[in-house]
């Protein structure tokens, strides 16, 4: 399977995103949502599979110009450390 992600992140290259994959998924982000849908859909058929899932969730907050990565920041000042735990 992680062939077949690899496919499809790859086919990330060819669009005007930027995008992080991370275990649950892959974080797409664009200026609009016609290039993210074209993104997907490439990302999608990039997959050589008899069946091919793909989930899109959008948040599209319109008032703020603020990245992903920008958010983890966020909730990381709120807990005043990296909001990770990888000794459990």
């Amino acid at each position: 399977m992680a062939g077949e992600v690899a496919k499809a992140v790859e086919a990330l290259e060819g669009f005007d995103v930027s995008y992080e994959t991370n275990p649950m998924g892959t974080v797409i982000e664009t200026e609009t949502t016609d290039e993210l849908f074209a993104a997907a859909q490439a990302a999608h058929d990039a997959v050589d599979g008899d069946r091919v899932s793909t989930v899109l969730k959008i948040d599209d907050k319109r008032t703020r110009d603020i990245d992903a990565s920008e958010k983890v920041t966020v909730v990381e000042e709120h807990l005043g450390r990296p909001a990770t735990n990888r000794d459990a």
